[in-house]
């Protein structure tokens, strides 16, 4: 399994950006679930998003909710985060990660823990300039 996250770049605060990221083995997809992390220079890795690839549903990050979207496209095998109103603070490396879902009942919250993702990215820098 492969994740491929691209779309990063430069862009001035209020403006917007789509990342991408396409994921190998389709198979795969309907058992896991999709996030998105990032990690600012100096700073942790931190949570932005997951999807459910089966349901469709998502949950966000406190700090993104309102202006970040995910979503996925079956047919392509790949999920996009819409970054829009970006923030100077918003700049970071963004990753892609897929989580096994174990467990129809397993909360949403459980995939804000980078523990729970089994494989990544390489990562791609967006950089909110003010």
């Amino acid at each position: 399994v492969q994740l491929q996250a691209s779309g990063g770049g430069l862009v001035q605060a209020g403006g917007s950006l789509r990342l991408s990221c396409e994921v190998s083995g389709r198979a795969f997809l309907s058992s896991h679930v999709m996030g998105w992390f990032r990690q600012a220079p100096g700073k942790e890795r931190v949570f932005v998003g997951v999807i459910s690839w089966s349901r469709g549903s998502t949950h966000y990050g406190d700090s993104v909710k309102g202006r970040f979207t995910i979503s996925r496209d079956n047919a392509k095998n790949t999920m996009y985060l819409q970054m829009d109103s970006l923030k100077p603070e918003d700049t970071a490396v963004y990753y892609c990660a897929a989580a096994p879902v174990r467990s129809v009942i397993t909360p949403m919250t459980r995939f804000e823990s980078e523990s729970a993702y089994d494989y990544w990215g390489q990562g791609t820098q967006v950089t909110v300039s003010s």
